[in-house]
């Protein structure tokens, strides 16, 4: 028998980073009786799915060479033009060739990494902060700082402090109905963070995937928009969660020349974005009123996030907070000493109910009490059913915080 020598091991990075917990929760809570409260799922039923197969039909029929070949690495011209018309008509004035068209935004992120981050450089982000970012920078072998905030988002000031400190490449936020805490930055705040990066020299990294879904209040706008952020802030947008995920259509808006440089990028990864959804994309946002749906799906996520924050009284223990957003898919909640969310989430999966515990959405140390529920995939009736499960999960003697 001929002995064989071991295979290589695989990179460190992958070791070091790890999966998605989200992802690890999804695959454990798959069976149809559990009210997954876990994951991050626009409501499949609102999706305008005659709109879309109507958007794909027509592009078959009318340009099917052109939807099966390959595409330019920049992104389809219509579908450039139509998004930068929608960015120019809520305050930013964008041109087509200003944006870069990515397969989800999570590909712009990554494609952001490739093209400022070495190892070792460091990047400023939110406490807690959107899991698929920390995986990213994570996986560039960025050194990850956490900036301290509270309800109302990021500290500017503590940010100021940690940029003159730590010297980062960039600060990544979600301003808007952020990914987990569902809060958004109000505009002074918004104002003061572009002065930090004029003043200091980093990159912003704004990523608003949620921003389109708001309920009530005004809106406020891009931190992109404000003085001193013109030449340094890249926008990050998403299809996903106002037409639909699957299709997998991000783009990024960046100054010129990092813009040149995440397309050198993301032909190095993965050529272009499928064209044929780009042609689909565009075609819908040429034929339909992408807006008044929006507006649709918004009452609706309205009605469900009511229902997720008057049940949470009785589901949750006594001493319990949790934030109320404006808009978004997200609620987060802080139980009160000494629970710790990831010690409990077994016995609550028992009662088939699921959340995500808030400890890896943190760089820092994390706050073991708290936790993200999604409060658009399920109906009111089903949200209701959910936290009654939860609360029977979460009777008894808390698991302490070892």
């Amino acid at each position: 028998m001929t002995s064989s020598s071991p295979v290589p091991s695989l990179a460190a990075r992958v070791a070091a980073v790890g999966g998605s917990p989200v992802r690890d929760i999804l695959a454990v809570t798959e069976r149809p009786e559990v009210v997954n409260f876990a994951g991050g799922l626009p409501a499949p039923e609102l999706f305008d799915t005659e709109g879309i197969a109507a958007a794909y039909r027509d592009v078959f029929a009318e340009l099917p060479g052109r939807a099966l070949q390959y595409a330019t690495t920049e992104g389809d011209p219509a579908l450039r033009s139509a998004l930068a018309a929608r960015h120019t008509v809520r305050g930013l004035p964008t041109a087509a060739d200003g944006l870069l068209v990515t397969t989800g935004s999570q590909q712009a992120l990554s494609l952001l990494a490739t093209a400022l981050l070495e190892p070792g450089d460091t990047v400023l982000v939110e406490e807690p902060c959107y899991l698929a970012a920390l995986q990213t920078f994570g996986f560039a072998g960025a050194r990850i700082v956490a900036v301290p905030g509270d309800g109302d988002g990021v500290d500017p000031d503590a940010l100021a402090e940690l940029v003159v400190r730590e010297r980062p490449k960039l600060f990544y936020t979600v301003p808007t109905f952020q990914n987990p805490t569902g809060r958004t930055l109000p505009a002074a705040r918004r104002a003061a963070v572009a002065s930090v990066a004029a003043r200091h020299g980093v990159w912003i990294v704004e990523d608003d995937p949620y921003g389109e879904l708001r309920f009530e209040g005004e809106r406020v706008p891009w931190i992109a928009t404000y003085p001193g952020a013109e030449d340094r802030t890249v926008l990050l947008g998403s299809l996903s969660k106002v037409m639909a995920p699957g299709m997998r259509l991000g783009w990024l808006r960046a100054p010129a020349a990092l813009r040149r440089a995440c397309a050198v990028a993301k032909q190095a990864a993965d050529l272009h974005t499928p064209t044929v959804n780009q042609l689909a994309a565009a075609r819908y946002l040429a034929d339909r009123d992408l807006d008044a749906h929006v507006a649709r799906v918004a009452v609706v996520y309205r009605e469900r996030r009511d229902a997720m924050l008057a049940g949470l009284p009785d589901a949750l223990p006594r001493g319990s907070t949790w934030s109320r957003p404006e808009g978004g898919m997200f609620l987060w909640v802080r139980l009160p000493e000494p629970y710790d969310t990831t010690a409990l989430l077994p016995r609550v999966v028992e009662h088939d109910v699921a959340y995500v515990p808030g400890a890896p959405f943190h760089a820092g140390a994390p706050d073991r009490g708290t936790l993200r529920l999604c409060f658009v995939t399920q109906t009111p009736e089903e949200i209701g059913e959910g936290l009654r499960r939860l609360a029977k999960g979460l009777a008894g003697q808390p698991p302490g915080r070892g």
